[in-house]
């Protein structure tokens, strides 16, 4: 019984030997790799390169007031389309109050000095009628009494500047009254009514009430590489790509190309600027940001191209490997041409029926 038992075990450990042979075998070998092949294709090679950037108005105009004061009235708001002399805004002027008290006190003396110019103007003007004085006496008298009534005049206008900012009785328009210099759309309104405002002057550029633009007028403002931007030149085409528009392109003309960089995250970036040729009926909201692709160099037709990662590369030599027989593949050495990053054209080196092999990975 127990020599039949020892038989049994010895068979089982043969044979799980032998299975264990079996399957280490079978894992150990590798299955032939197949390559897969591809074609080259006729197409339209063009080389091109993207600044980005966004669409501004050409100009911006800044309104400010003439005086400084308070928002009284705010006759916009933000997105209406107004014209050059609309009204903006109406100041009220708050006086200092230093500058009103001079100017009352100046009132008061020239009140005073006027009443006492009369008074010799009346006396001299009777003597003058009885001949007891002569002309030339009640001249200088005249005089004296003329340029009292004008100084009393010129403080009345001097205190009604302080307080109105305007002068009295006069027919020109009041500087608290703020208007439009230009057409185009309000696009900002950054105060209320209640705020206050100081006016424009030498030292201070002033509070600005309202920024008005023409929209019909747009510019593309972007920045371009410095590898790039010797390949470019003003009048080229560009062709921009607003974020927010889907689905719709509109083409630039390149005016104006920056003379000097700016370094950029350890880049130098020059800066570009083109004329955005708007259709009728298109509106692009300012500060959208866009690409522009400007065409760097283009085939004059389609030509025979592959994609750029079948290329190997030996020294200055560039080769595909080409299928001459069921999964045997040559080297063939190819002339190149324009690339776009993704396709590149082949000059010579292959035919549209070769089967070149892909590598493993692509």
């Amino acid at each position: 019984m127990k020599t039949i038992l020892k038989i049994i075990l010895g068979i089982a450990l043969l044979g799980i030997f032998g299975y264990t042979i079996y399957f280490l075998y079978n894992k150990s070998k590798e299955e032939p790799v197949v390559y897969k092949t591809t074609s080259a294709e006729a197409m339209l090679i063009t080389k091109q390169t993207v600044a980005t950037g966004s669409v501004v108005p050409r100009k911006e105009i800044d309104l400010v007031p003439q005086v400084s004061g308070i928002i009284e009235e705010l006759y916009v708001q933000a997105g209406e389309k107004i014209k050059k002399g609309d009204l903006i805004a109406k100041i009220r002027i708050i006086p200092n109050m230093i500058n009103m008290n001079n100017a009352e006190s100046r009132l008061n003396q020239a009140e005073i000095n006027l009443r006492n110019a009369n008074i010799n103007y009346e006396r001299q003007k009777q003597l003058l009628e009885q001949g007891v004085v002569s002309q030339s006496e009640f001249e200088t008298v005249e005089l004296a009494y003329k340029t009292a009534n004008a100084e009393v005049k010129s403080a009345e206008n001097n205190l009604a500047l302080i307080k109105e900012g305007q002068v009295k009785n006069s027919k020109t328009e009041t500087n608290t009254i703020v208007r439009s210099t230009v057409d185009g759309m309000v696009l900002n309104v950054p105060v209320e009514v209640g705020n206050s405002v100081i006016e424009s002057n030498t030292f201070n550029p002033g509070t600005t009430i309202a920024t008005v633009a023409d929209m019909n007028d747009m510019v593309f403002v972007g920045k371009i590489d410095e590898t790039e931007v010797g390949k470019i030149k003003e009048g080229m085409s560009l062709i921009l790509t607003v974020g927010a528009i889907d689905n719709v392109k509109f083409n630039a003309i390149l005016q104006h190309i920056a003379p000097k960089g700016v370094e950029e995250n350890g880049a130098i970036q020059f800066e570009i600027k083109a004329d955005v040729q708007l259709m009728e009926g298109q509106f692009i909201r300012a500060g959208y940001s866009a690409n522009a692709s400007v065409v760097l160099d283009q085939t004059a037709g389609e030509v025979l191209a592959i994609q750029e990662s079948l290329l190997n590369f030996e020294g200055d030599s560039t080769y595909v490997e080409v299928e001459v027989a069921q999964q045997l593949f040559e080297k063939k050495y190819l002339v190149t041409g324009i690339s776009d990053g993704i396709n590149i054209e082949v000059k010579s080196g292959i035919t549209k029926e070769d089967k070149i092999k892909i590598p493993i990975g692509d």
